[in-house]
């Protein structure tokens, strides 16, 4: 388990170490103003998404065949590469090319979601995958302060340093790391599940199971659009720039790995997966609330508190879905998440985008905080979605 976090750790820390600097890059490359970077800056993440999207789901049918560890060591290498593209690109295309790289190896986190889910029995596998969140929430807090550091002394070092970190993992892992999944326990491959519409068909298999999916992607749109927009939010309503935004980032990636490493466990315990889900969701509405209608600087670090004590969902949907499939469907379903994912993180910054430009302007229902409230309402929704899902443990069509 200590090297699946690991994993996972590097796989955040990489991402905050190149965020500071990537516009920079792209300026250069691309020979544009800073303005137009971030257009190109926006097209590079959309094709890491679309590609993950489509990538996802064969990676998952991979590891039910042919065991996680070599899929985690394969999307580690592609990561790696990723990173040693972007940090040698001599032009803007070879960004893209890294990208695509990135994008169609993105498997490692799903892998580890189904290695935690073969190696945990259900009852635990909630308080496991809250490590998942708790990996990323250090590393995204670490990261974006040693990028900046590293790339104040060259704009390509933190591409080179990330690509060592996991190139290390992986020579690491190479040695250290078992397999998790068995032989009898592996399913051949079906190219009919190999798309992403056959991976989330898995979803619908056990009755009311496509409710936690929905569920779950709003969770992951409302986190695309909280991206997209903050920063655009704070400037617009309360004239904020890099170091109040600096700081409020950072205050939400502390919140929410305190929550995923002190909270989740005791929250399962309580109240149950499903009522833990509840719990974060309610959470998560009130602090999307917050955020839009926020007439201080104050609401926002409140909303943070409730935002970050919404993490609680995430392992928690994550185990119920799980716990619903049996071992030989565990990286089909981790792979179909991940395909949700990618689709939240096309949509949701672009239509997060069209509502903030809609309320911004000066017209009679100007509200620049309108994403959140829409976020807020879509959660109210999800939460429903989550009260009226039925448990389910059996066995499934899926194993026919």
């Amino acid at each position: 388990m200590g090297f699946i976090f690991a994993v996972l750790v590097i796989d955040s820390l990489g991402f905050g170490l190149i965020a500071p600097i990537l516009p920079d890059l792209v300026q250069k490359l691309a020979h544009v103003p800073l303005s137009h970077a971030a257009l190109w800056v926006g097209t590079l993440s959309m094709t890491f998404a679309a590609t993950q999207f489509f990538a996802s789901p064969v990676l998952g049918q991979l590891s039910d065949r042919f065991g996680r560890r070599r899929l985690i060591l394969i999307s580690l290498s592609g990561s790696a590469a990723n990173y040693i593209l972007l940090a040698f690109a001599p032009t803007i295309g070879w960004l893209f090319i890294g990208r695509l790289i990135a994008g169609a190896t993105a498997g490692n986190v799903s892998a580890a979601s189904a290695y935690i889910a073969d190696i945990t029995p259900p009852e635990q596998r909630a308080q496991r995958f809250g490590m998942i969140g708790a990996a990323f929430g250090l590393g995204f807090m670490a990261g974006p302060m040693l990028g900046g550091f590293l790339g104040a002394i060259n704009l390509r070092l933190p591409f080179l340093v990330s690509a060592g970190l996991v190139a290390v993992n992986v020579i690491y892992g190479i040695f250290v790391l078992p397999e998790s999944l068995p032989f009898e326990k592996r399913r051949p491959l079906r190219l009919r599940d190999a798309t992403p519409l056959g991976a989330m068909r898995l979803l619908t298999t056990v009755p009311r199971l496509w409710r936690l999916a929905a569920a779950w992607s709003v969770r992951w749109f409302g986190l695309g659009a909280l991206q997209a927009v903050l920063v655009l939010f704070t400037e617009l309503r309360f004239g904020w720039g890099p170091q109040q935004n600096g700081i409020l980032f950072a205050a939400v990636g502390v919140a929410s790995t305190i929550v995923q490493f002190t909270l989740v466990k005791r929250a399962v315990t309580l109240f149950g997966e499903r009522g833990a889900a509840l719990v974060g969701f309610g959470a998560s509405a009130i602090g999307f609330m917050m955020f839009g209608l926020a007439p201080s600087p104050v609401w926002l670090f409140v909303g943070i508190a409730f935002t970050s004590l919404g993490s609680v969902a995430n392992p928690a949907i994550r185990s119920m879905i799980s716990r619903a499939l049996p071992a030989d469907q565990q990286g089909r379903a981790a792979g179909a998440l991940a395909s949700i994912e990618g689709l939240t993180a096309i949509v949701a910054p672009l239509t997060g985008a069209f509502v903030f430009d809609l309320f911004s302007r000066n017209v009679p229902w100007r509200l620049p905080g309108a994403p959140f409230v829409m976020v807020s309402a879509m959660l109210v929704g999800a939460a429903w979605l989550i009260l009226t899902s039925a448990p389910r443990t059996s066995k499934t069509r899926a194993e026919k």
